[in-house]
């Protein structure tokens, strides 16, 4: 047997006798996410936020991410993400982010949390020219996941 061949069987033999640990299965899972962006001007600025949890005989796991960006032709720019670890199955995200251009600005804000069997998710943004009527907006989304059986 060649070299090569020796080590493929080889590696095969190794992987096909190791012990795979099987996931669980989630009793109940969801996740939650919201997203928005504003823009004004020659500015603009984004933030999204996603939160999930699963549920096992074991406990509840869960998982959060969040991020955003802002940009402008000839301005200030700024975006910051900041993610909390609390306890466990409790954590909270939160992005920030802002573009300024001589009065005129664009801004979204996003908070995700998750705290057991809720997950929330709330984005705002702003867009302002001076002169005219700011813009706002703001989405909420929020679920509680079904009791065990």
């Amino acid at each position: 047997m060649k070299p090569i061949h020796l080590i493929a069987a080889a590696s095969i033999a190794l992987l096909a006798s190791t012990s795979v640990g099987l996931a669980e299965e989630c009793n109940a899972a969801g996740a939650v996410g919201t997203a928005g962006s504003a823009s004004a001007g020659d500015t603009s600025a984004s933030s999204v936020g996603t939160a999930g949890a699963c549920r096992t005989d074991g406990g509840t796991t869960s998982s959060i991410g969040s991020g955003g960006s802002a940009a402008t032709t000839d301005g200030k720019v700024q975006s910051k993400t900041h993610i909390n670890d609390n306890n466990g199955d409790k954590l909270k995200a939160q992005t920030k982010a802002q573009a300024v251009d001589k009065g005129t600005f664009s801004k979204s804000r996003t908070k995700t949390s998750t705290d057991g069997d809720t997950l929330q998710s709330t984005t705002r943004t702003m867009s302002h020219v001076p002169g005219e009527k700011p813009v706002k907006s703001t989405t909420s989304k929020k679920i509680i996941l079904p009791e065990q059986q």
